[in-house]
């Protein structure tokens, strides 16, 4: 039983490690935009944008609105 939980109690680990390694792999490539100011703000427009329309979208389909 000990060796079960001990299992068990990795999967957070696991999780977050893999949480990080999907959120560097996403955000290393975009790095070089910054350095222009331009495409820097058309990055966090399209982000913000992006998760404006997430949020219109999932409230309509939950009813919200």
């Amino acid at each position: 039983m000990q060796e079960f939980f001990s299992n068990v109690s990795r999967y957070p680990r696991y999780f977050i490690t893999f949480t990080l390694g999907v959120l560097y792999s996403v955000v290393k490539p975009l790095l070089p935009l910054f350095e222009n100011r331009t495409t820097a703000i058309a990055l966090v427009s399209a982000v913000v944008a992006g998760f404006i329309c997430l949020s219109f979208i999932l409230r309509a389909m939950l009813g919200l609105a």
